[in-house]
This record gives structure tokens, sequence and C-alpha cells, in this order.
């Protein structure tokens, strides 16, 4: 969906036909009566903010888990280590086993461990705590599943509604705001007045809302 932003005292009409609007869009002006006063409003084409598009694909690895919050202590690194090492192959959370490599970051006090076993990651995906003892103290680390995000098909595109216009410069009136969008509604319904079949209308009185185009 492509947001576009509709200001106070402006209109928007999509057409059913595509000619109608590239023809009121030629002609520039218009006027239009709404009951108790004639306005006289500009058409205008206009182009829809740029969006993307994209596929996000997350591949989450089954071999490897991310441990933050690791306690820094008066310890060599070598032997913090071998304490994570230790504490994922004993792991009675269901996942765990022999660890192939231990990647500790003393400065972030963050950890990968690698096991060795395929799918020996998987039952730490629930776990977002686990108990870390060492030292006489325990503590409960965060652990998260190591993932691989890819970004594939990325498209920046802007977006031209050939079907629509957008009225600017509509007076303010008493008429509440829907029986306002009738009036303009019915104007440009009329042959006489260049106009055709209206697919759909949106008009703003007072303040900002978003117009969402889906194709």
């Amino acid at each position: 969906k492509i947001p576009f932003r509709l200001n106070q005292n402006q209109a928007l009409l999509t057409f059913e036909d595509e000619e109608v609007a590239q023809r009121l869009i030629k002609m520039g002006k218009h006027t239009v009566n709404l009951d108790s006063k004639i306005a006289e409003v500009k058409v205008k084409p206009f182009t829809l903010e740029m969006g993307t598009k994209f596929e996000l694909h997350v591949t989450i690895s089954g071999r490897k888990i991310n441990v933050s919050e690791v306690p820094e202590l008066s310890i060599p690194e070598d032997w913090m280590r071998d304490k994570l090492e230790l504490n994922f192959y004993k792991s009675d959370q269901g996942g765990g086993g022999e660890v192939e490599d231990v990647s500790y970051d003393k400065q972030s006090g963050t950890a990968v461990i690698t096991f060795l076993r395929p799918g020996a990651a998987n039952g730490f995906v629930r776990c977002t705590k686990y108990p870390f003892c060492v030292n006489g103290r325990c503590y409960r680390l965060p652990v998260s599943p190591d993932t691989n995000i890819r970004l594939e098909k990325f498209q920046v595109y802007s977006g031209i509604s050939k079907k629509t216009i957008l009225l600017k410069g509509i007076q303010e009136t008493e008429d509440d705001e829907e029986s306002v969008q009738d009036l303009i509604e019915v104007h440009f319904q009329k042959p006489s007045n260049s106009g055709g079949e209206v697919e759909i209308i949106k008009y703003v009185s007072k303040g900002v809302t978003w117009v969402c185009f889906e194709e």
C-alpha cells in the first residue's frame, strides 16, 4: 500500500475511466457549486510518495546460539570460554551437547556458541534466559538463536495514479464534510462538466488524513 497525505480543503477523486481524469487535469480549473457558495478549484495531477518492495529471508541456525550479558570477571578469557563451553555442554533445557567452538568477546559481554550436532541449538529457541554458574554465583544470561537475514528483490518505486485527480482550494463552508463531498462528486459525475463515473472520493475539510493506494 502506498500512502498519500491529503491536506485540509483538498479532495481526491478516482474515476472509472482514465481518460476522464486526464481531460479534467488538462482543463486545470473548475467552478463547483457548493450550495451556499461557488468554489473555484484547481485540478492537479500528483505523484505518490516513494515506496519500496522487498523479500525478507531469515535463516535460523540449528548449530549456533548468541549469548549476551556475560559477566565481566577477573579471570582469563580462555577460562571464561571453557566455563561457557562446559555450561552449555551440560545443558538440561532440551538442547545443547558437544560444543565445537566458543567465540567470546569480553568487551561487549557476548559469546557465540557453536555446537557439533546439527539441531543442537533448537532447544534454546524458546529459552530466553539461561542459567550460568561461575565462581560460586549464578547468572541468567539472555540467549537467542543465531540468524542470517537477507534482503532480496529490493525495488524502489514511485506510484502515479492516472485515474485520480487532486482538487485544491476548496473553500470552507458551513456544510458538513459529507455534504460537500457529495456536491463535489455530483459535479464531476456530469458529462456536461467534462466529468464521468466516480469510483471513489475522499474530501478533507479539517486536519490531515492518509489515503492508501493499493495498486
